[in-house]
């Protein structure tokens, strides 16, 4: 109950009493009449006149109490208003607050951009100055290189000022006594069959090209005789100079150039291409920021021999070598090297009949994974797998060749047509049709794959609820108990990942019987979409470092195991 009916009812309260004290009077009042009749008539006046000033008053109390209950309702009116501005002054502190947080936010926000774009302004200032440092080195290097250029050619001339001052002198006619010359023993020594012929118009003719620039050195033996002379490479002139460098690309990060001259050295000694005790290498030239080198050797056919070592590895990455982009070849000399370094695989096949074209590679697979591939009928001699320039991505084919030239039909026997992933691969030979033929026919024709102990069905490339798994096992390793429980159990584990698999089959050698499948492996699932499922996330990957290798089999042959 609130307070204004609790004051409501006090005043109904009082309002009974006074009528009861009032209606008391009236009784006594007429009581006092009856019983006082015989009092004058005067008196009976006053008594009305009292009556008329006791309801005046009654009225004036009642007017009072509307006063004071109109008084009453517009204090709550007040009380009602200054509560409302109370709630408007504290929603509008809150609006304010929430203004003010805003506000803090945008200026930190504002400061944090500024951080960010003073952040950026810093780094653009640095590289401004690293490469405002770049081009002072490279104008000092140029600067060094004219200087260079300027005082060697001043010794030139300087060099030619002093025989043509001798010349002079000799033809001159001078009252002193002439000297008797003495033959010289070594120097300008005219080769065998060259006696006839000065030495200017010898260099004159190996500049031409007329003779090579190769000296017959006399090696002295422990008799002290000298026996036959033997070929020693003489650095060649500034004209062979692009004939005897070399580009070398994918160099590792950080390497100097003194190692890679060392690394260089002694492989060309232990591959015995070096044609003389001195180093063959001369000058290294690295630029880090691209990645690359060039090489310089003393002589034209060292650098030709030296072009053997393209694919070799050097602190776990794999170089390439090629000629430069000037390179002039010169008349009467090879450009292919003669010589084959041993476990070195070259990344250029060059064109010949034995060059094989492997297409229809799923794009994952990298370099490792196709030569492994390959490796299995034969050591390679070259391989090369073409990327993308933009993305470093495979582009599906590669081609290759191999050190035993009958591994060559063997693997076209063996690989084409064999289902990788989702796609069959297509081996030939690459001068094979290569100007008639067309891709597109070669795709669409069907192939089967000619390895024995392995049929291929037409429809071989729908899905089915049997995967052979290749290149997994070898026969040896199905040998011992153990061994084949173990592999057992690590296939049947990672094939249920993808599936439930109803059967595992794994054919074992048998001694002095060809068993029909062995070293492959089959697996059936309950349905074609888990075999799907495993194949797509079986096929590329490695079991005991060997690529996995996919393809759907038949489920009429598998129930009656003909493998």
């Amino acid at each position: 109950m609130s307070d204004f009916e609790e004051f409501e009812k006090q005043l109904s309260e009082n309002r009974q009493e006074r009528e009861r004290g009032r209606h008391k009077k009236r009784s006594r009042s007429e009581s006092t009449g009856r019983a006082d009749k015989h009092r004058s008539w005067s008196k009976d006046r006053g008594s009305h006149s009292r009556e008329k000033r006791s309801r005046s008053r009654e009225k004036r109390s009642r007017s009072r109490e509307k006063r004071s209950r109109s008084r009453e309702k517009r204090s709550r009116s007040r009380e009602k208003r200054s509560r409302s501005r109370e709630k408007r002054s504290r929603s509008r502190e809150k609006r304010s607050r929430s203004r003010e947080k805003r506000s803090r936010s945008r200026e930190r926000s504002r400061s944090r951009e500024k951080r960010s774009r003073s952040r950026e302004k810093r780094s653009r200032s640095r590289e401004k100055r690293s490469r405002s440092q770049e081009k002072r080195s490279r104008s000092r290097e140029k600067r060094t290189r004219s200087r260079e250029k300027r005082s060697r050619s001043r010794e030139r001339k300087s060099r030619d000022r002093r025989s043509s001052s001798r010349d002079h002198k000799k033809h001159s006619h001078s009252p002193r006594r002439t000297r008797k010359k003495s033959t010289c023993k070594y120097w300008d020594v005219p080769p065998p069959g060259f006696e006839h012929i000065t030495p200017m118009q010898y260099k004159a003719m190996q500049a031409a090209g007329q003779i090579a620039t190769i000296a017959l050195l006399a090696t002295s033996t422990s008799g002290g005789l000298a026996s036959a002379p033997t070929q020693v490479p003489i650095v060649g002139s500034q004209m062979t100079r692009q004939a005897r460098r070399l580009y070398v690309g994918n160099i590792p990060f950080g390497v100097t150039e003194e190692s890679m001259a060392e690394f260089f050295n002694a492989q060309m000694r232990l591959a015995g291409l070096s044609q003389a005790p001195s180093n063959p290498v001369l000058a290294v030239q690295i630029n880090q920021d691209k990645n690359f080198a060039f090489l310089e050797f003393r002589s034209v056919d060292e650098t030709t021999q030296a072009m053997a070592f393209d694919g070799i590895i050097f602190q776990g990455q794999s170089l390439k070598i090629r000629r430069p982009h000037d390179y002039r070849p010169l008349p009467g000399i090879s450009e292919q090297p003669a010589f084959h370094v041993p476990g070195v695989v070259s990344t250029v096949v060059p064109d010949s009949p034995h060059k094989l074209f492997i297409g229809g590679l799923p794009n994952y697979l990298n370099d490792d994974q196709v030569k492994e591939l390959l490796t299995s009928f034969g050591p390679l001699k070259a391989f090369n797998l073409v990327k993308d320039s933009a993305t470093s991505q495979s582009k599906g084919y590669a081609f290759c060749e191999y050190i035993d030239i009958s591994a060559t039909d063997q693997a076209v026997a063996g690989l084409n047509g064999m289902q990788l992933g989702d796609k069959k691969l297509i081996v030939q030979r690459a001068s094979v049709g290569a100007k008639n033929a067309n891709p597109t026919s070669i795709i669409e024709t069907p192939v089967t794959l000619q390895v024995p102990g392995l049929q291929r069905l037409q429809n071989s490339g729908l899905p089915t609820e049997v995967l052979c798994l290749l290149n997994m096992v070898m026969p040896e390793e199905l040998v011992d108990d153990e061994d084949y429980e173990e592999i057992l159990e690590d296939i049947r584990e990672e094939c249920c990942k993808y599936g439930s698999v109803r059967s595992i089959e794994i054919p074992r050698p048998v001694d002095g019987v060809e068993v029909p499948g062995c070293g492959k492996i089959f697996v059936e699932y309950v349905s074609a979409a888990d075999g799907q499922k495993a194949m797509q996330a079986l096929t590329g990957r490695k079991f005991a470092n060997r690529v996995v290798v996919t393809k759907y089999y038949d489920p009429d042959q598998y129930h009656r195991h003909e493998f």
